[in-house]
């Protein structure tokens, strides 16, 4: 069983006892979160799809850790001018572990 779950702008497939890493979600390590916008829940051969979200349907997982993503650098230049910008961004992501999908009506 597992469910497609949003988060963030972005939909992830949430299993038990997996790990997702998600864009930042507030919290400290070993806090419970309920993700409650499920877009489809997956049980054998059943499906159910939401429209837009499955009613009753839930993903309970806890925060692993709090971390950054790798570094993204970005350089920008301009020819016979002599200027040069160069920077870099880590975004701020949460690792989460999938404790339970509830399945809803």
């Amino acid at each position: 069983m597992y469910a497609i779950v949003k988060t963030g702008g972005k939909q992830y497939k949430a299993a038990k006892d997996e790990t997702l890493i998600v864009e930042k979600i507030e919290g400290e390590p070993g806090t419970a979160v309920t993700l409650e916008d499920v877009v489809m829940v997956v049980s054998g051969d059943q499906v159910a799809l939401g429209s837009p979200y499955v009613k009753g349907a839930k993903v309970r997982a806890e925060i692993v850790r709090q971390g950054k993503a790798k570094k993204i650098e970005a350089f920008n230049y301009k020819p016979k001018k002599n200027v040069r910008k160069r920077w870099g961004h880590r975004q701020p992501q949460t690792h989460l572990r999938v404790l339970e999908v509830v399945a809803g009506k």
